[in-house]
């Protein structure tokens, strides 16, 4: 189900995959099956998106960003993908990000460019993730830091 107030211009979108109001997705972006999208969402081009993702209203997906099957986005996290961003000026490739399997990041988070999340890692809410994080690891604060279990 696409809903008739978004802009989708992808027309790799799996099976049974939501995408709900006002949201964006770019013509080369290639998203999974049994996701749910939510509104005020943009995907650009050159981003992957696997199975069974949720991703929560106002989340950007900047290109050169991978999330893989089974991972949790929560409302507003903030994804990037320049270091030094500039008023047009353009790296000539973007850094690449990485949310491996069933990872999930709590609302307003943010992920500095170039990161890695492990498989199953948990961001908690607000966390500010400045490298990248294990598998299976929970982090949080600002800097994100691990937790004991």
């Amino acid at each position: 189900m696409i809903h008739k107030l978004s802009d989708v211009q992808s027309i790799t979108i799996g099976d049974n995959t939501n995408i709900w109001q006002f949201c964006v997705v770019l013509s080369q972006a290639r998203i999974g099956r049994d996701c749910n999208i939510c509104s005020h969402c943009l995907i650009e081009n050159d981003v992957i998106i696997g199975d069974r993702v949720t991703i929560k209203s106002g989340v950007q997906i900047w290109d050169g960003i991978t999330i893989e099957d089974d991972v949790f986005i929560g409302p507003n996290v903030t994804f990037t993908n320049d270091l030094t961003p500039r008023s047009k000026q353009y790296p000539t490739e973007f850094f690449k990000t990485r949310i491996c399997k069933g990872a999930s990041i709590g609302a307003n988070s943010t992920i500095l460019p170039g990161i890695t999340i492990g498989a199953g890692a948990m961001i908690g809410a607000g966390s500010v993730v400045t490298k990248s994080v294990a598998e299976h690891v929970t982090v949080v604060g600002n800097p994100a830091k691990e937790i004991e279990k």
